[in-house]
């Protein structure tokens, strides 16, 4: 083997990065293909917020001229301001099995680091904790969820052989919607919409900023305390709205007040992966016709639900379980109607008991564990 890693500077790097995980992927029947114009726009600073407050060196690993592995290098500067610990991180790692490559693609992505002045350095995120995050350690055996990564398991041997920890597990939960809300839940429930203090209604896409603005507000303040938290730049949020109004009914997403403010809100998006799985990240010639007609003809077989949040100074009350449950089982409803029974819960932090103990009342499994890695550099 002769090995080589260099910085992606042209179209033709860029396009081979963007090919590694097709190569890396080709036989695993769990991997799904992401759209290749969705990910060129994700790695397009002219296109993706992200590169408002970041900066990002992508790398590719060659033997010969063949692509073996990638990884990408990223400091943060909104999340050093709400994390001030000189820390940068890795993201987009995908080789194949073979140590040296792992080696040299950490080793460059570190080496960028430290010439950044980062002391330490968490990953992988793709490229942040509010895109994909973690590296699967457990639950090769499905297909991952819309926005949730993949791996092979000789991915963490080969990371945690570079020096790297484990900083946070992430869990995905599988959820089976026609498991009713368990009667003390359901009474939680019935009692706060009982009161008249409660109200609930889906998003409304003809105001669509204004609701959007709401989801953020809650999202910010409920998630505020949480590891690893970093908020959404207004035009990040733009950005999500764009998404949002392309994929979603009004009915995937819940809204609660209570006593007339705002309180709570679920989110829940259709897992594209059901609906591209066959076209290989491809959408010409035929790939558009057929999203497109599976989109507006047959609802998705699965949701994932990758935001629910209850304001802060609700945690730790009856109110804040209650409201919790409302917006689930509204989100939940909705989609057992058009005949969607399964949804994914993710991602969920290993020490949130209190969301952690709801998920599982509710008949929620753990099915994949995703690890966030940590290093000091020397």
């Amino acid at each position: 083997m002769t090995l080589r890693v260099t910085e992606v500077a042209s179209s033709g790097d860029k396009d081979a990065f963007l090919r590694v995980p097709h190569l890396v992927f080709a036989h695993d029947r769990n991997w799904v293909a992401p759209l290749d114009l969705e990910r060129r726009e994700h790695f397009d600073p002219k296109k993706n917020p992200y590169f408002q407050h970041a900066e990002v060196q992508l790398f590719i690993a060659y033997d010969n001229d063949r692509p073996v592995g990638r990884i990408s290098a990223q400091v943060d500067r909104l999340r050093l301001e709400h994390h001030p610990d000189a820390s940068g991180q890795f993201g987009f790692l995908d080789a194949v099995d073979d140590r040296k490559v792992f080696a040299a693609l950490v080793q460059s992505a570190e080496a960028w680091l430290a010439a950044k002045g980062m002391k330490s350095v968490h990953g992988p995120f793709n490229f942040s904790i509010n895109d994909e995050m973690g590296l699967l350690i457990q639950g090769f055996d499905t297909p991952p969820s819309m926005m949730m990564g993949h791996a092979l398991p000789y991915y963490a041997r080969h990371v945690e052989v570079q020096g790297y920890a484990k900083a946070k597990d992430v869990f995905a939960y599988d959820y089976d919607g026609l498991k009713p809300l368990p009667r003390a839940m359901q009474a939680m429930v019935d009692k706060i919409k009982a009161s008249g203090d409660l109200a609930i209604r889906p998003l409304s896409k003809k105001n669509l900023d204004r609701d959007l603005a709401i989801i953020i507000d809650v999202f910010n303040d409920a998630w505020s305390a949480n590891w690893g938290f970093v908020p959404m730049t207004r035009e990040e949020i733009t950005a999500l709205g764009k998404n949002l109004r392309m994929l979603v009914g009004e009915q995937y997403i819940s809204i609660a007040s209570y006593k007339g403010e705002p309180a709570a809100m679920a989110v829940s998006l259709p897992n594209l992966n059901d609906w591209i799985r066959d076209l290989d990240g491809k959408l010409l010639p035929l790939g558009w016709a057929k999203l497109i007609w599976r989109m507006m003809v047959k609802p998705p077989s699965s949701v994932r639900m990758p935001l629910m949040g209850v304001r802060r100074n609700y945690h730790g009350t009856a109110i804040g379980s209650a409201l919790a449950l409302a917006v689930i089982d509204a989100v939940r409803s909705y989609h057992l109607c058009r005949g969607t029974k399964r949804a994914e819960l993710s991602w969920i932090l290993e020490d949130n008991m209190p969301m952690r103990r709801m998920i599982e009342a509710l008949g929620g499994v753990p099915y994949k564990t995703y690890r966030i890695y940590e290093k000091v550099l020397a």
